[in-house]
């Protein structure tokens, strides 16, 4: 049974994808429930304290509401969260990393020193009890930039430490209604992967591909696809296949006619192993 207060959209709300573009519901979305409830259901269904719930509520305060992108990651039996925070403006932004640090300290030391003359566009923190209650420090930042002369939206991802910036991650955003040819390309030009021995639907998934938008990424140790945009429907075939804990998949079905307005977010990191294709690591996403 559910410890947490259910949070009904409003006719205001506003409703953003993962990269915080806005969107349509598909369907009438009065009354129904936010986003934000898959996270606190996650807190519950994997024992967070009491002060993840807080932050949520410390970061609406400190940035406004509706400007955090929440993930909920599985790697294995592990699992865990990471925070989006996006500014397009970059060098004129007012979500900042110093300022997100700073609603951040009355829980989180860091021990990064924010750069705020990289011209960035998002960044993103690792986030859990251990980190909150003292546990840990906060001692890596994602940074995000921008890609000049992609012939697609592009970005770059770098791991800001005490020791610097370190390259991670290359992402590539296509619309699959015209640009599937260029998916395809894309997933079959790697290292990660032998495209004679992995079918291509294996990693663009029929489920899943009619989408909104397909973002294709190469990190370090695997690549990785992301497909946005995505009906309650998939969603649920996302979690199945993924075998995310029954009780996070027992909640959206519970919830289904609660959530159907809402266009949804997931991804895996793959590679081959042993002529097969190894999911590393999938993620689902939302915000508050």
């Amino acid at each position: 049974m559910q410890s947490f207060d259910l949070e009904y959209t409003g006719e205001q709300d506003v409703f953003y994808n993962y990269c915080l573009w806005e969107y349509e519901p598909p369907v009438p979305a009065a009354g129904k429930l936010r986003s934000v409830n898959l996270l606190r259901n996650s807190f519950e269904v994997l024992g967070a304290g009491g002060a993840m719930h807080e932050l949520v509520d410390d970061l609406r305060r400190g940035i406004g509401p509706g400007n955090t992108v929440w993930g909920v990651k599985k790697v294995g039996d592990f699992m865990g969260w990471e925070y989006y925070f996006y500014d397009y403006r970059r060098l004129e932004r007012e979500r900042s990393l110093s300022k997100v640090l700073q609603v951040m300290a009355p829980r989180v030391r860091a021990r990064i020193v924010p750069d705020e003359n990289i011209p960035y566009f998002m960044f993103s923190l690792d986030v859990d009890d251990a980190l909150l209650n003292g546990g840990r420090d906060l001692d890596c930042a994602h940074i995000y930039i921008g890609n000049p002369g992609s012939t697609v939206s592009s970005g770059i991802c770098y791991a800001q430490t005490k020791e610097g910036m370190k390259l991670e991650n290359l992402y590539f955003f296509f619309h699959p209604a015209d640009q599937m040819d260029e998916i395809d390309a894309k997933i079959l030009c790697s290292t990660r992967i032998d495209g004679t021995k992995i079918p291509r639907d294996a990693v663009l998934r029929p489920e899943l591909r009619d989408c909104s938008t397909i973002c294709c990424a190469n990190k370090q140790q695997s690549d990785c696809i992301y497909f946005s945009g995505i009906t309650i429907d998939q969603f649920l075939f996302f979690l199945r296949w993924m075998r995310y804990p029954a009780p996070l998949v027992a909640f959206v079905e519970e919830q289904y006619f609660r959530l159907d307005h809402l266009l949804f977010d997931v991804g895996f990191d793959y590679r081959m192993e042993n002529d097969r294709l190894a999911v590393l690591k999938s993620g689902y996403y939302g915000n508050f």
